[in-house]
């Protein structure tokens, strides 16, 4: 049917599933935008409670910004929020209910819902903002509702996320049949694409597909078909479907075939490459790793500069395995992956320990080694799989710079030299929000490794320790006077290798 036709099936005060990622990934584009019109012309659907579980949009207009208007969404779980402005500016001003949930946790939460169970019982979320003894997730006041609670089983301290019936999935996939069987065989990841379809059928919901194209009834393998047309209600073909909102369709990044891969140009020395370094260090070989959002990335780039891509087990926590990583606005696609497999699969790898070492960013950290990527400066960002990631991998590396806004640092012949420090401290006495619990991690004997350009902490019992300093900077003016915590210092610092500060 027509787009118009199928988001007609959308009511006032439904609960609707979103599928997708920044950059496009897999969001049903027209979908969206038909739901947009439709309010924007009559006023309808409202009400809505809208639910996803990663950032979908591109910072301006696209995405969660489709739903974005007063009136139109009433309550919204957003595992990511930074892509959609408007949505963040309505969360601010209390114009709507406005949660966070862990992305890995919303897409299993999707799973049980459709399963017909009571909620999804995890450890993901204990001793973060999501456990309800801190702000059960909520970001802002007028959000009330208890979303989640603790829970005692064997003994053991879990959180039980709640489940809510899901009224319509708005999904994509590459094609269908007239059965409406739908294949992903041209999609750049599966994410949690079949758990919101299921949750939604199951609930007694509708499932609406948007495709690129319509084939013939017995074309499709079977084992292409990743959403059977037993659960679909309505399909809309979108000839106009990208694969990203830039590239039409590049069959390197959905898997179908491998291509060479364009050289990445040389990257410019900065201080991203001095983090990327020393991180870099603690990678050892056949460890299965991730690689997180922002200076992260550096450490991905390097691995591949170095021709070691083959030395680990490279994973994006959308479910694909391997490949070359694409960055910024396309940030959660590869190209030549190795495996895709669903989302929740891949979360499921990560919550039972799966993942060696995990390479992500921070924004704030203190003495208890707590950090905060998801509420910056007071307003909504979200973790994404962050709190799913860090709070089960063996080893954490977190990757950032020492302090933000106006730091002028002069480096390159391998001393570190501090001409302004930022307005902006990083390592305070009190994160503004927790989005890695320190004490939990100390409980699960996790490795945590906190790497900045001119300094390196451990996460040890009596908090963050600092283990390195940078050749060339002064302890106590560069590092220690630029601090709101007194670190652990059990020895005098080392001094970071010259080479990382070598251009």
């Amino acid at each position: 049917m027509s787009a118009e036709d199928a988001v007609a099936l959308i009511r006032d005060g439904d609960t609707v599933g979103l599928v997708g990622g920044g950059g496009g990934l897999v969001e049903a584009s027209c979908l969206f935008a038909a739901v947009e019109k439709r309010f924007l012309s009559t006023g309808h659907p409202r009400d809505l409670f809208v639910v996803h579980a990663l950032g979908i949009g591109d910072r301006k207009t696209r995405g969660m910004n489709c739903f974005a208007h007063e009136g139109m969404v009433r309550r919204v779980i957003g595992g990511h929020w930074v892509w959609s402005p408007r949505m963040q500016q309505l969360a601010k001003d209390e114009k709507i209910e406005a949660y966070v949930l862990p992305g890995g946790v919303t897409m299993q939460l999707f799973r049980e819902i459709g399963a017909g169970r009571p909620g999804l019982f995890t450890h993901v979320g204990l001793g973060t903002f999501v456990d309800p003894r801190q702000s059960g997730g909520r970001l802002n006041q007028k959000a009330k509702e208890d979303l989640v609670e603790v829970v005692k089983i064997a003994g053991k301290e879990l959180l039980r996320y709640k489940p809510f019936p899901v009224h319509v999935a708005l999904i994509r996939g590459s094609s269908a049949d007239a059965e409406g069987n739908i294949c992903l065989d041209q999609e750049p990841a599966n994410l949690d694409i079949y758990a919101v379809a299921l949750a939604a059928h199951n609930s007694g919901g509708k499932v609406i597909a948007q495709v690129r194209t319509a084939v013939e009834v017995g074309s499709l393998p079977a084992r292409a078909v990743r959403v059977p047309g037993a659960i679909v209600d309505a399909v809309v073909v979108d000839p106009d479907q990208r694969m990203t909102y830039d590239i039409v369709h590049d069959p390197s990044m959905s898997g179908e075939k491998r291509a060479p891969v364009p050289p990445e140009p040389p990257q410019p020395f900065t201080i991203r490459q001095v983090i990327a370094r020393r991180a870099a260090e603690e990678l050892i070989d056949g460890a299965v790793v991730n690689y997180g959002f922002g200076i992260p990335d550096a450490v991905a780039k390097l691995v591949v500069a170095r021709g070691q891509l083959d030395r680990y087990y490279q994973t994006i926590e959308h479910g694909t395995y391997g490949g070359s990583l694409l960055d910024g606005m396309l940030f959660g696609f590869a190209r030549n992956p190795s495996a895709m497999i669903d989302a929740p699969s891949q979360f499921d790898f990560y919550s039972g320990g799966g993942l060696d070492i995990a390479f992500l960013g921070f924004g704030e950290a203190d003495m208890a080694g707590h950090v905060n990527v998801s509420k910056l400066g007071g307003l909504p960002v979200g973790p994404g799989g962050f709190i799913d990631i860090a709070q089960n991998a063996r080893k954490v590396v977190f990757c950032g710079t020492f302090d933000t806004k106006g730091t002028e640092i002069a480096t390159g012949d391998g001393k570190l030299r501090i001409a302004r420090s930022g307005e902006v401290r990083k390592l305070v006495n009190e994160v503004e929000q927790i989005t890695f619990s320190g004490t939990v991690a100390i409980e699960r004997g996790q490795q945590v490794l906190y790497v900045t350009e001119r300094a390196v902490f451990r996460l040890t019992p009596q908090g963050m320790a600092l283990i390195e300093i940078a050749p060339g900077v002064d302890l106590r003016r560069d590092v220690l006077e630029r601090m709101n915590f007194t670190p652990v210092m059990p020895r005098p610092p080392a001094i970071m290798a010259a080479s990382f500060f070598t251009a």
